[in-house]
């Protein structure tokens, strides 16, 4: 804790109410003093440079190079991704990497390069070190991607982590992307961005940083090329991005910057490099596949955070039947805790939940609970008393329990960097699924609590295992969030063999795609808060998140029938499809906005039914390539730099474009094409990319356009699969992938390859195989054939 977070406390004794602003100055001084006496005093500070080269020791893929002050090791693996580090610092041990190191490119040497300086070049890359220690990532042709500058270490005279800063230049032309959720805005514009992961203390708005999950992982596109910087240290820090500016005449260039400056661990980093989604692909095969949801999780979520009790939730459900509305689960809130305790029922409001849940199960519908890492510091408690008998929870520096306040009051926090700790956690689920929860959402996981907004719950001196190596919490505050969702997944992994986990987090890191997806946390309710629930979903896709999705009609207020109409046109084109109402923002049933919202809500729930057979095609597709379902304008073009401006619309795959509407008052708007034929899906009118045209969007509907030749799966009026096929233009082909999916369990289906084609007047639609082109497996229906 510092300065800013005492602040903070003592300005929520306005904000809050005496007694919780009171509790919340309390935690702050008890963590200030915690601090204060387990960790370290900085004291004077010595700069560091690592100074002028030495020599070389050739290794695999590379080797260590020699400064006065410091070495940097510095390797190519065989699949072209890059690493290098300094002050000894080597790949692992990691929390973000799955399954270890890719191995090291046995063609990648080390070789003298000019000025006394050192080079590798590989087959994708060459990576050029100065003599000071500069580091240069070139294409084969020889255009520099970037340039790592020597970096500036501060070393405490008492003692402890040094703190460090990286400061690099990327193209003029270049364009940020990633950090993790962001509301700012997909693309990261100049600005200085923290990396620590934080409850804002509301409902955020665009202007909010750092929120939920902050990742030191940067997409930068630029004519020169696609590459991806991770940056594989968990510490506190700030990334301060600059853009560049391309000279005018004989004007020179400013190039874009990037300053990194970290308070501890290591400097050590991963780049990657090539088109989106080779770089895409590579990061999901350093840091794991996604998690492969269960098919009803890609339908239509509901969730209030108070419910009240069962016959509240079966009134809810009855709405929707009553009404045809599609509905795939229903999100319990901590109201249907005892007392707000992890892992508890409130037999009162839920006397039979297990009834309910078999009910709701047989009408297609799964109920998912709520998780709070926050254990009640209450003996007597079962999972408090069964945790404290097994050791799991956090001490100081001193060998005391760390209490702090949370939801249910003073409550203590497990170590999920441990191990045994994160079995103990998930053999907890069993309570979970016995009572009939198919899916789990965990919250309050930066970690965080009501009474202590804005800063991190726990003191960071607070003692973690950290996988062996040991450590405090400064190192451990932003993976804590990931360690909880490994202790969930893999526990219902052993719990329930047979089916997906679903694990939300609305914390985590870098890897964090493994045990789940993520939501946003709460949005301000506002045409700001839908534009940022757009740029926190296309942000996380970029940092290697691809199933995620933000609350419709945001969570602090009552949305306009308009605006919550909007929110839930996009949020039926988003992974995760959630409306969530908090606890002082009214309902967010369709039904209560009207009968016209009502009747456009259908045709959005209808079309998301519609889908799902794309969604679940998307979802195997990520698993297997790490591709986000949620793609920039740009994903297959990222020379264009109009579509690197464009924030305002998406790619839903390779097949559909979404343009929503983001503002009041709009009939129209425009929106940007990239290269093809593109078709109005509601229309049928074709347009020609790359353009920017304006199309409608009445109340009724947002603009999609489908791409020309696309071939998208999806469920017919009778439930079976079908293809939706997009004739190509005349004299192109087009294609599209179908993974027919059994909705659960762990098979994999085959990837069905289509192509499109013409021969004369007649349209083709055929099926790729080893033994040549056959017929569809699924009836085809085709579009756009009048548009000539």
């Amino acid at each position: 804790m510092d300065g800013r977070d005492l602040v903070r406390s003592v300005i929520s004794v306005g904000s809050g109410g005496a007694t919780q602003g009171l509790r919340t100055v309390r935690a702050a001084w008890r963590r200030r003093r915690t601090d204060a006496a387990g960790l370290p005093r900085r004291g004077a500070e010595r700069a560091r440079v690592p100074g002028p080269v030495l020599g070389v020791e050739p290794g695999p893929g590379g080797g260590v190079i020699k400064f006065t002050r410091s070495e940097l090791q510095v390797s190519v693996a065989a699949n072209g991704s890059l690493f290098w580090g300094w002050d000894g610092a080597g790949p692992l041990p990691s929390h973000a990497l799955s399954g270890g190191c890719p191995e090291p490119d046995p063609r990648a040497v080390l070789e003298p390069d000019k000025d006394g300086g050192w080079r590798i070049v590989a087959e994708r890359l060459t990576v050029a070190v100065s003599r000071h220690g500069a580091i240069e990532v070139r294409t084969p042709g020889g255009v520099t991607l970037r340039r790592d500058l020597p970096p500036r270490w501060w070393e405490s005279a008492e003692g402890g982590a040094a703190r460090w800063m990286q400061r690099s230049e990327v193209a003029a032309d270049a364009r940020f992307f990633g950090l993790g959720g962001r509301a700012a805005g997909a693309r990261l514009r100049d600005g200085t961005y923290r990396l620590w992961n934080t409850d804002p203390g509301r409902a955020l708005v665009p202007g909010d940083d750092p929120l939920h999950i902050t990742m030191p992982v940067q997409l930068v596109v630029s004519d020169a090329g696609t590459h991806l910087v991770f940056h594989d240290n968990p510490w506190d820090g700030a990334v301060t991005l600059g853009e560049g500016e391309e000279g005018a005449g004989s004007g020179h260039d400013r190039l874009g910057t990037c300053r990194l400056r970290m308070e501890g661990g290591p400097l050590r980093c991963w780049v990657l490099v090539g088109t989106p989604a080779r770089v895409l692909h590579a990061w999901s095969a350093l840091t794991g596949a996604p998690a492969l949801p269960p098919a009803w999780a890609l339908g239509h979520h509901h969730g209030r955070s108070d419910f009240g009790g069962e016959q509240e939730v079966r009134r809810i459900v009855g709405g929707y039947q009553e009404r045809d509305l599609p509905l795939g689960a229903v999100h319990l809130d901590v109201d249907h805790h005892e007392a707000r305790r992890v892992f508890t029922v409130d037999r009162e409001r839920f006397p039979k939940l297990p009834v309910l849940a078999d009910e709701l199960r047989r009408d297609g519908i799964r109920l998912v609970s709520v998780v709070d890492p926050a254990v009640a510091a209450a003996p007597g408690v079962a999972v408090h008393d069964s945790g404290a008998a097994e050791d799991v929870f956090l001490r100081d520096g001193g060998g005391k329990p760390v209490e702090a306040p949370a939801r249910p009051g003073r409550s203590v926090f497990p170590d999920f960097t441990d191990p045994r700790v994160r079995r103990w956690w998930g053999r907890l689920y069993e309570e979970r699924l016995a009572q009939g929860f198919a899916g789990f959402r965990h919250d309050m996981n930066e970690p965080t609590s009501f009474a202590a907004f804005g800063e991190n719950t726990l003191p960071r001196s607070a003692r973690h295992f950290l996988e062996g190596t040991g450590g405090d919490h400064r190192e451990a505050h932003n993976v804590y969030a990931l360690g909880m969702a490994r202790a969930g997944y893999e526990g219902l992994r052993e719990l329930a063999p047979g089916e997906r986990p679903f694990v939300l987090s609305r914390s985590g890191w870098a890897g964090m795609q493994r045990y789940g997806g993520a939501w946003s946390g709460g949005v301000a309710t506002g045409w700001p808060g839908l534009r940022a629930s757009l740029s926190l979903v296309m942000g996380l896709g970029l940092s290697g998140v691809p199933y995620s999705g933000a609350d419709v009609g945001g969570s602090d207020g009552r949305p306009s029938p308009e605006l919550y109409l909007r929110w839930f046109q996009l949020g039926a084109y988003l992974p995760l499809f959630r409306t969530h109402a908090g606890p002082r923002a009214g309902r967010r049933e369709p039904w209560e906005f009207g009968d016209d919202v009502l009747a456009h809500a259908r045709v959005a729930l209808a079309e998301r039914r519609r889908l799902l057979p794309y969604f679940m095609t998307l979802a195997h597709l990520a698993r297997r390539t790490g591709a986000p379902y949620v793609r920039p304008l740009w994903w297959g073009a990222a020379e264009d730099r109009a579509l690197r401006d464009c924030e305002d619309a998406f790619l839903l795959g390779d097949c559909l474009l979404v343009a929503p509407v983001l503002g009041p008052g709009a009939d129209r708007r425009a929106v940007r094409l990239p290269r093809g034929r593109w078709y109005d899906t509601a229309t049928g009118r074709a347009y020609e990319g790359p353009a920017q045209v304006l199309v409608d969007a009445p109340l009724s509907r947002i603009p999609v356009l489908a791409r020309a030749g696309a071939v998208v799966p999806v469920r017919g009026d009778d439930g079976v699969l079908e293809l939706e096929v997009w004739a190509p233009a005349r004299g192109r082909t087009g294609g599209g992938l179908v993974v027919a999916d059994a909705g659960d369990g762990w098979d994999e289906p085959e990837i069905e390859r289509y192509v499109t084609r013409w021969e004369g007047r007649r349209l083709v639609v055929e099926r790729e195989s080893d033994g040549g082109p056959g017929e569809p497996l699924h009836r085809v229906r085709l579009r756009g054939l009048g548009a000539g």
